[in-house]
């Protein structure tokens, strides 16, 4: 636009948001850029020069309406949504058993007595599941075993392995195979054989002995000192084996934690715990409002704004151990940071548009019911039942009308996320509508998640105002992927 008889810079779509004292702008392929108050009522207003830098870096980041590059556009689009050109799911969660050995305050698994081996997958099924997870077209396949405990049904489990390594030798699919377990019924021969089948080692771990014992509770109260033994053992064989041979198919050991209500008490002491063991990731998780933990809300969960301020200060802390030398990123951090400061879209299923379920993962519980994703599962009716192993195959499930509807209320061009500057880098859940308020599209005044998601994009975009946060949050993304700001 001429204004004056002076070039403006015209204005092309943007959302936009105040955050600490500066405008953020962000577009649709994802570029951001911050405007100081002066900057941005010229800008809107039309009153900025096209030969200010400020309206070249605008320029470069594709927020004017003319030039625009519609070529460079596409590009980054495709790169930050690849997964909208994938060829089917590849995560696969097959539940072995409902059963388990721990009473954890916050379950979300409806996990049941030890006993109770009715709740187990048997072999005819679990050779039906992999039947399935291979028919899918997608080259690249991670199953994951979970429950309740899925040692407890070790025949099976080891049953699953034999049977998904040999099947890849004639497919030839790029297979991982991950195992979620308290650790607690782990022995010699099980570790080396999870080794030795290249199985990625993942446990629960929710901070010291005082916070893990409070919320994962096992019959002689010594859950933090199992899962000690064996992370240690865990860590011993992973060195001696990596040492041994340079193997990439020998995943470093990984934890989770559930922050509960108790939690919020020792956010240092949660991430000294994981310093300790040496991980360089830790996922700062809050308790969702499925299972048990809906029943036992007053006792172990709490608002968005208490997981907020807790986060915070975790977040802040782990940023001062950085700086000192310590290598530690938060998980959720990272994969939003990721978003932020790169063209490459994550794996992350929930930080998308639509969201992984149904088509970028699939469950597989104990009776052969396949579900949406792992939280599917956990709503106590089948809405989000998408068949079944025994009569569905893979097309049945993929074109189906509950998936179909999935990806609908979950993309948010559909609702008023869309208006949201950070709606580039987000993802919303239909599981948590429903369990909300029994709609699987989002309302973001009533959801936790939203809000918590917006809290943590608040604190990322404030701290990249700061150069000395920068530097640290910078470490936490591949140095070749990284976007200058």
């Amino acid at each position: 636009m001429t204004r004056n008889n002076q070039i403006t810079a015209n204005p092309g779509f943007f959302r936009f948001k105040k955050v600490n004292h500066k405008y953020l702008l962000t577009n649709e392929t994802g570029d951001f850029i911050f405007l100081k108050e002066s900057e941005f009522d010229k800008f809107v207003n039309n009153k900025l020069s096209l030969k200010n830098k400020v309206a070249v870096k605008l320029n470069k980041l594709n927020f004017l309406k003319q030039p625009y590059s519609i070529e460079k556009a596409v590009v980054k689009y495709r790169s930050r949504n690849n997964f909208l050109f994938s060829q089917g799911p590849s995560l696969h969660i097959i539940v072995l058993t409902l059963r388990c050995n721990h009473s954890c305050l916050y379950c979300q698994a409806a996990s049941c007595a030890v006993d109770t081996k009715e709740k187990d997958l048997d072999k005819r099924k679990a050779k039906k599941i992999v039947d399935f997870i291979f028919s899918i077209p997608s080259k690249d396949i991670a199953i994951e075993f979970q429950g309740g405990e899925p040692l407890l049904n070790w025949p099976v489990l080891k049953f699953i392995i034999d049977y998904a390594c040999k099947k890849n030798k004639t497919l030839k699919k790029n297979l991982q195979l991950r195992l979620v377990s308290n650790f607690s019924l782990l022995d010699e021969s099980k570790l080396k054989f999870f080794f030795d089948n290249n199985v990625s080692l993942c446990t629960s771990l929710d901070g010291p002995r005082e916070v893990h014992d409070k919320n994962r509770i096992l019959f002689n109260k010594q859950s933090h000192k199992k899962v000690s033994f064996w992370l240690k053992r865990v860590f011993e064989e992973y060195n001696k084996r990596v040492n041994r041979k340079k193997n990439p198919y020998i995943y470093y050991p990984g934890a989770v934690l559930t922050v509960s209500r108790h939690s919020l008490k020792y956010p240092r002491e949660i991430v000294d715990e994981y310093v300790k063991w040496g991980f360089n990731n830790i996922p700062i998780r809050p308790v969702n409002s499925f299972g048990l933990a809906k029943e036992r809300w007053k006792k172990v969960g709490y608002s968005s704004e208490e997981f907020l301020r807790f986060y915070k200060k975790v977040l802040n802390y782990i940023i001062s151990l950085n700086q000192n030398g310590v290598i530690l990123k938060e998980a959720v951090a990272g994969v939003m940071l990721q978003k932020i400061l790169t063209d490459k879209s994550t794996g992350f299923l929930d930080l998308r548009s639509p969201c992984g379920a149904g088509i970028g993962q699939l469950l597989y519980n104990y009776d052969g019911s396949i579900y949406s994703c792992d939280e599917g599962r956990m709503v106590g009716d089948d809405i989000f039942k998408l068949g079944d192993i025994e009569q569905d195959n893979y097309q049945n499930v993929i074109t189906g009308s509950k998936t179909k509807s999935l990806c609908l209320a979950s993309c948010l061009e559909n609702n008023i996320c869309d208006l949201c500057v950070y709606k580039p880098y987000c993802g919303t859940c239909p599981v948590d509508n429903y369990v909300i308020h029994k709609n699987i599209f989002v309302y973001p005044s009533l959801s936790d998640r939203c809000k918590i998601n917006k809290g943590i994009f608040d604190y990322l975009f404030t701290l990249l105002q700061n150069q000395q946060k920068v530097k640290v949050l910078k470490q936490w993304i591949d140095k070749n992927e990284l976007l200058k700001i």
